[in-house]
This record gives C-alpha cells, sequence and structure tokens, in this order.
C-alpha cells in the first residue's frame, strides 16, 4: 500500500536544466495518485528573496510544521510548486550542516564506502542538501508517526547522500534512486572519449579514478546498490548504468504534461506572436528584412557541446549554407543555449524599439557575454565565418540566456518561443532521454533527433522510422559516423523545406500525436509499479 511520496531533488522549484521539466511535468499526475501526501523537496537558495516558482503558505504537513525544532540549525519553508497541481513543496535551508560535513562523510565512507576525499565543484553543496532533506523526511515520519507505504525518491547524484543517511537511520522507508544521466558516463562523453564503441569495455571505478570523478562517482554507486528501486529514464541508458554502476535499473521513461500547450486560437494566437518576435529579432540584428515564410529551425537545452549536438547543429547550419545559396529558400537558425551572459545587448534593445532596420555588429548574437572569446558555441560560429551577410539563406542566431520571459531581448518564456519554429533539430550525442524533441513535439513542432537519445529510440520502438507518422527524423549517430550524420540532418532540413504546406501540415498533426502518446497520465504506470516493488521490497527485508 502506497501512503506517502517524498520526491527530493535540486531542482524542485529551482529551473536549472531538463529534471525541473521532467519534475514539475509530473507533479499534477503524481498529486492525483496522492493527493496532498505527496511532497516535493527542493533546496532554499534564495535566501530573502522570493523563488519565482513557489508560494509560502506555511501549511503544516500533518503534525510538522516550519516551527518544529530541526537539528543542526536547519531551517524550511512549507508552500506550493508553482506548476500544474500545485503540490505541496519544502524548501529546505542546509547551511547548518556544513559545519558537521566531515562527520558525514566519514559515517559515508564507513558504512557505504563513497569516497568523498576527492570532492570538489558542486559535491558538498550537494550533499548537504541531500542530508538536510533526509533529515526532514526523518523528522516528519517521526512527527506524524508513519510505518507502512512510505517512499522516499532521490533524484540523481546530487540527491544520493540523502538516500544512504535514511538508510542508516530511518529502516520504516523504502527508498528509489533515480539516475537521469550516470556522472561518470556524461564525463566520458564530455572528456571527447568515445562511448558507445568502449563501453562494455570500461571499468566504472578505473573510469572514475582517470577523470578524477571518484566521489560523485563512488556516491552515485553506493546509492543504486542500497536503494530499494533503482531507476532510469531509457533503455539507452540503462546499458550504460549496467556497465558503469554495475546495477541494472528498472526503466521509468519520461513524459510531458499536456496542459503547458495551448489550444485553439491561443495556440495561433502565440504561434503568431512567437514567429513575429523571432522574425524580428533576426531582421534587427542582421539589418535585412526576413521573409515571413522563412523556415525557423532552432535547438536549446544545456551548453553541452558535444554531448548535445551543439556542434553538430551548427556545422549542419553551415553546410546548408553553402548548399542553398542563390536559391529561393531561406533559414533562420536559433541556438537557444544558455551561456555566461552579462545581460541584453543595449543595441538590439534599442533597434527592436525602432521601426528602422540598420545592421548590428556582430550580427550573429542576442546577449552580452562577459568572456565571448571562451564561449565554445561564440568560437565555433567565428571560426565558420558565420556573419549573416545579405546572400547567406541560412543565418544563424545565438540567443546565450535563460528564456525566463525577463532576459531583455525575447521576453518570453522558453515555450511560448518554441511554439513560433518551424523545425528543431537535438543531434544528441549523449542524451539519456531527451527531454527537448518530446517538449518540441508536444508544441506540434517536427524534430530531428538521434538514435543515442532515449526519446529517438523510443520514437522508432512505438511508431516505427517514417517520419510522416511521427513527426519525428531519427538520425543514427555514433562514435565514428559524424560526416553521416551531417548529411543526414542536411538532406531532411533540405526535404522538409521542399514540402508543401499540406505535406507539413500533416507532419505537425503526426508530431503532436507522437506527443500524446508520452504524457504522464500513460507513463505514470512505470513509476507506480516501482513505488509498489519498493515497497513490497522494503517490507520484506523488515520482516
Amino acid at each position: 500500500m502506497l501512503n506517502y511520496l517524498f520526491e527530493t531533488s535540486w531542482e524542485v522549484c529551482n529551473k536549472v536544466g531538463g529534471i525541473y521539466a521532467v519534475l514539475s511535468t509530473k507533479a499534477r499526475t503524481l498529486q492525483q495518485k496522492f493527493n496532498d501526501n505527496l511532497l516535493f523537496i527542493g533546496p532554499d537558495i534564495w535566501a530573502d528573496a522570493d523563488c519565482l516558482f513557489f508560494e509560502h503558505t506555511n501549511e503544516t504537513i500533518g503534525f510538522f510544521s516550519e516551527s518544529n525544532p530541526l537539528p543542526a540549525g536547519l531551517h524550511v519553508k512549507i508552500g506550493r510548486w508553482k506548476v500544474p497541481g500545485t503540490p505541496k513543496a519544502l524548501l529546505v535551508n542546509y547551511q547548518g550542516l556544513f559545519e558537521h560535513k566531515d562527520a558525514i562523510y566519514a559515517k559515508m565512507w564507513e558504512n557505504f564506502g563513497v569516497d568523498s576525499l576527492h570532492a570538489y565543484g558542486d559535491y558538498d553543496e550537494s550533499c548537504m542538501f541531500a542530508v538536510a532533506s533526509a533529515i526532514v523526511i526523518e523528522q516528519i515520519v517521526q512527527c506524524n508517526l508513519m510505518t507502512n507505504g512510505i517512499i522516499a525518491h532521490f533524484d540523481e547524484w546530487t540527491t544520493g547522500m540523502g538516500l544512504l543517511y535514511l538508510k542508516m537511520k530511518c529502516p520504516d522507508i523504502a527508498t528509489i534512486f533515480t539516475t537521469h544521466a550516470t556522472s561518470i558516463g556524461r564525463s566520458i562523453c564530455g572528456n571527447g572519449k568515445p562511448l558507445y564503441d568502449y563501453l562494455k569495455g570500461y571499468n566504472g571505478n578505473q573510469m572514475a579514478c582517470e577523470l578524477n570523478m571518484q566521489s560523485k562517482h563512488s556516491l552515485e554507486r553506493a546509492a543504486a546498490a542500497n536503494a530499494d528501486k533503482f531507476t532510469t529514464v531509457s533503455a539507452v541508458t540503462a546499458k550504460e548504468c549496467e556497465q558503469l554502476l554495475e546495477c541494472k535499473p528498472d526503466v521509468t521513461p519520461n513524459a510531458f504534461e499536456p496542459d503547458y500547450v495551448p489550444t485553439g486560437s491561443n495556440f495561433t494566437s502565440k504561434r503568431s506572436k512567437a514567429r513575429k518576435l523571432l522574425l524580428q529579432i533576426a531582421s534587427h540584428l542582421t539589418g535585412f528584412r526576413i521573409s515571413n515564410d522563412a523556415t525557423l529551425i532552432a535547438t536549446s537545452g544545456r551548453c553541452e557541446f558535444r554531448n548535445k549536438g551543439i556542434d553538430a547543429f551548427i556545422d549542419s547550419c553551415n553546410i546548408l549554407r553553402t548548399e542553398l545559396k542563390g536559391s529561393e529558400k531561406e533559414i533562420v537558425a536559433f541556438i537557444l543555449v544558455p551561456g555566461w551572459t552579462s545581460g541584453p545587448r543595449q543595441d538590439l534593445q534599442a533597434s527592436l524599439k525602432s521601426k528602422d532596420i540598420a545592421r548590428l555588429p556582430d550580427s550573429v548574437i542576442t546577449h552580452n557575454l562577459h568572456n565571448d572569446s571562451n564561449d565554445i558555441i561564440k568560437q565555433k560560429l567565428d571560426f565558420l565565418d558565420f556573419k549573416n551577410d545579405d546572400c547567406d539563406n541560412v543565418k544563424i542566431i545565438y540567443a546565450p540566456s535563460y528564456l525566463n520571459g525577463n532576459d531583455g531581448i525575447f521576453n518570453l518564456p522558453y515555450y511560448d518561443v518554441l511554439i513560433g519554429f518551424d523545425l528543431t533539430i537535438f543531434p544528441s550525442y549523449y542524451e539519456p532521454w531527451g527531454y527537448t524533441p518530446l517538449e518540441s513535439t508536444a508544441f506540434s513542432v517536427p524534430t530531428i533527433t538521434t538514435n543515442l537519445a532515449g526519446f529517438g529510440q523510443w520514437v522508432i520502438d512505438e511508431i516505427g522510422t517514417d517520419c510522416t507518422k511521427s513527426g519525428v527524423v531519427v538520425v543514427s549517430r555514433n562514435d565514428s559516423n559524424y560526416d553521416e550524420t551531417l548529411r543526414d540532418i542536411v538532406n531532411n532540413v533540405e526535404d522538409y523545406i521542399g514540402k508543401s504546406k499540406q505535406d507539413i501540415t500533416k507532419i505537425r498533426k503526426a508530431a503532436k500525436a507522437t506527443s500524446q502518446k508520452a504524457t504522464w497520465d500513460k507513463f505514470i504506470g512505470y513509476y507506480m509499479a516501482v513505488y509498489e516493488a519498493a515497497v513490497k521490497k522494503h517490507n520484506k527485508r523488515n520482516i
């Protein structure tokens, strides 16, 4: 019997990356299953500032409230996450744990072999938050005298130490650990090493030492081994987990919440508004009025140049620029990937307020960068001599800012920009699931992804390879076929822009239909099965 679910993640009420999208869209469907016996736990990193995604309500959780004394000077805020379903959320201020850090790490080494000696970067912050979250869960359980059907779900290595803490301190709780991408797998790819050709020969511990990833890897491995159930997001990543973590996971694929997508006249209006804005930005940057019939394409996500296929996107655009020169077809390609931005370009802001259009210097970028000479995307665009000249049928625009509705140029949230595109391209090398192409299909935007993305493989398995039936092109990418991948992308883009309006309408409808096969009401069953299995295993262990 499932009575209460705690889910902990660094991205609860903290919009950082794809995990935020997964959890925030899953929330309403989970709440329908658990009602208010569902609690999301995230970090209180806002100090005295208001969190945009959290409504402070000072509610109680059973007999637990904010005023309950917590050890180590921990403090919590109780409220609601401002996403569909408005589930209960708790933000934990974990700063008081830092003075106990060494003692905590010693216990984790003694009990689970977690090596924290080689820690660096975000390790300490993540672990203190995770343990603080576990302490809060422990207090809530004890305060409310809960004993049965309690599940604590921890997402990603960043929360793994919280799971291990509960393993030691709170045996009444069944635990689940989900890796959305293994830390060592991501590091292998991020360091330019081939993952897939050599996967069966890699040893996770050995690679962790080579890549200075001992702490994160040992923590992730311990959490996977000690959880009542270990899960990951796709069959692609499951193979990686088995090899590098030496632990076989259940697969719980990601889905989308359709309530984020406008319908009817509202959809049409938002799409029209987005297209108009995108064309305006391109025109005011380049100094040329972009045709209303231009094809707008995009890629987006984190700035993982190779992993997310940003390299392949830019190189494909470069080939298209050459092959479409002199044609009547016009493409504007947007790279919506956050970088180290220092704010919007004031000259572009001024131009957008004016009716006049004049070419701006450095006409490929919308925001200022702190150090553009070290920005890998800007470096690549400069190397390929992208200048967005009048003769270029393919123009490329780099927007290195989070699209949160207040970036100074777009001033629309990401989904309200995404809806305006004609085609998206996500040629990822390392993509455990692939939330961005799924989001794209939900907004009726056809997409190109790869067979290395969990979503791409799911489309092949569920619908097949005919993009007219799915709205999704899945190109082959591996360790040695980069040029072939580029050729496939270019061919498919050229094929798409040559299609009739009627055919494009059919493909857009197919994309929408694909997303409707991957909604949370259809995928939540994977999670419920795992929850029940975790409780069953936990109960059997404690008989």
